[in-house]
């Protein structure tokens, strides 16, 4: 079979198992409560992703991410209520914003060496925050922003539509990051990772792919919050604290730093798990980080270091499935991933 043979098997693939899951959810098979937990649960690792983009495998250590989140939310919230702007290019729009923050933060910032991009980026997500709360006519100040277009009016397919978005935005992330990782610029972001003077002495410029990442980064983390908005309805600076954040590295870190499949599993995964422990009331906020400080002791690579930190490949399993050997480059996909 060839590549491109084996490629649209596998999108297709993909488009059945999406369009089973909304089937699922349409028809009740899967609850509203369930879809809805699963429906945040995929924007958190979309933005998880976007985190774990510059993080994990540029090797930058951000801590600002749910600033951008914010941006993506209120700019689409704004698009939406005042513009009244099409869903698709309201979300869109928010994402571009976010972008364009990004741009301007790591313009200044990713030219300098160290724990510079924590520093600010810690900065700015909680200068973002103070100032949703101090733009009481532009963000609804601490009471918050209410009245927010949702995805759809209609009760029959509520449940459906924002699960749907969410889960093929999540799918276009995840092939746009590993068709990133597996290009040049890809292997120039990671040798940045891996030694950024021996990047530099190669000729790999620097800056540059520091600046494409992080923009880059910062509009999947900007999309994440913009599909947030009209799933929710309402927006409040707390949902988007330092705490925020944290949670997101929590799950790139928990997943595996610099893996694409740890990332989507850990971001469902502790997402499902805080509605899980949610009768344990306070105790859950305990058992949450015990969890994460064992796998921490025992498996510091994450849930994918139980697994040779592999990416998972679908094309690669379409080919074993009908016994091939698996097509070039899936190997270099493996190797992606790998953290030294």
């Amino acid at each position: 079979m060839s590549k491109k043979t084996n490629t649209i098997a596998s999108a297709l693939i993909v488009a059945l198992f999406l369009i089973l899951l909304n089937l699922l959810v349409w028809f009740r098979v899967i609850g509203e409560y369930t879809s809805q937990v699963l429906t945040i649960a995929g924007i958190n690792a979309i933005i998880a992703l976007g985190l774990n983009l510059i993080s994990g495998f540029t090797g930058q250590l951000a801590l600002g991410h749910a600033g951008f989140m914010a941006v993506g939310a209120y700019t689409t919230a704004a698009l939406l209520m005042k513009v009244n702007l099409p869903m698709a290019l309201a979300v869109l729009g928010g994402a571009l914003m976010s972008a364009l923050f990004g741009f301007l933060i790591g313009l200044p910032t990713l030219r300098l060496r160290g724990d510079y991009l924590a520093i600010v980026t810690l900065g700015f997500g909680e200068i973002i925050r103070v100032l949703m709360i101090n733009l009481p006519e532009l963000t609804g100040g601490p009471a918050g922003l209410k009245g927010i277009p949702t995805y759809t009016t209609n009760f029959a397919w509520r449940p459906v539509i924002p699960f749907a978005l969410v889960y093929l935005a999540l799918t276009l992330v995840v092939v746009l990051l590993n068709n990133l990782l597996n290009s040049s610029h890809g292997a120039a972001i990671v040798s940045i990772r891996e030694d950024e003077i021996a990047a530099n002495a190669m000729g790999v410029n620097v800056f540059y792919y520091k600046l494409f990442a992080f923009t880059l980064s910062a509009f999947i983390g900007g999309l994440g919050g913009a599909l947030y908005a009209p799933f929710f309805g309402y927006l409040s600076p707390n949902m988007f604290n330092f705490q925020k954040s944290v949670e997101f590295l929590i799950i790139v870190v928990l997943g595996g730093m610099g893996n694409l499949t740890g990332t989507v599993v850990a971001g469902i995964g502790l997402t499902y798990l805080q509605e899980i422990l949610r009768f344990l009331k306070d105790y859950r906020l305990v058992i949450y980080p015990v969890i994460l400080i064992i796998v921490m002791l025992f498996q510091p690579s994450g849930i994918m270091g139980l697994f040779g930190n592999k990416e998972f490949s679908l094309t690669r399993l379409v080919s074993k499935m009908l016994g091939e050997k698996p097509l070039g480059g899936e190997e270099s996909s493996d190797k992606a991933g790998e953290v030294q």
